[in-house]
């Protein structure tokens, strides 16, 4: 059911979207840079959390990790993860299939800035072998996200360089 209420999620929505399913896994972000040709922070990963009653999904660049700091800063809690059966239960979506389409819970999506960089991000479609290309902004105005910065700073190698 997972993939294909994101497929419907898209048809209603955003028909011009193709759900793109292959045939090698994409349910790590590794796996799923490879299976579709970009740089893992490309890859759009949903973390699905808990911040004290609430439940919601976070969308954020493949590589970046989680600030517990800033997360605290813009919840008031700290971040708790849910374990696969509360997040399959929760969005219907399996665990490396996770996102923020076709969701059968009415939950809160944040989109970490994270993604801003990119033109196009690639975040699962709902399986652990089906994805979109899509505008990180598109994809936030279609699931009503909102922008919020709660990833580790990484420092890259140009400002390293600079310094």
């Amino acid at each position: 059911m997972s993939l294909s209420s994101v497929q419907a999620f898209f048809a209603e929505h955003a028909p011009d979207i193709e759900v793109i399913v292959t045939e090698a896994s994409s349910a790590t972000v590794p796996l799923a840079a490879a299976a579709h040709g970009v740089e893992p922070d490309q890859i759009a990963k949903s973390i699905c959390l808990r911040a004290g009653d609430e439940t919601m999904i976070v969308v954020m660049a493949g590589t970046a990790r989680l600030d517990n700091k800033k997360f605290r800063s813009r919840f008031g809690t700290k971040p708790r993860m849910l374990g696969g059966e509360d997040v399959v239960e929760i969005t219907s979506h399996p665990v490396g299939g996770v996102c923020p389409f076709g969701l059968t819970s009415d939950l809160p999506v944040y989109c970490d800035v994270s993604l801003q960089r990119f033109d196009e991000v690639v975040p699962a479609a709902g399986d652990t072998n089906a994805a979109v290309r899509i505008n990180p902004m598109h994809m936030a105005r279609l699931t009503g996200a909102v922008w919020i910065d709660v990833a580790q700073n990484v420092v890259g190698a140009d400002a390293a360089a600079s310094s």
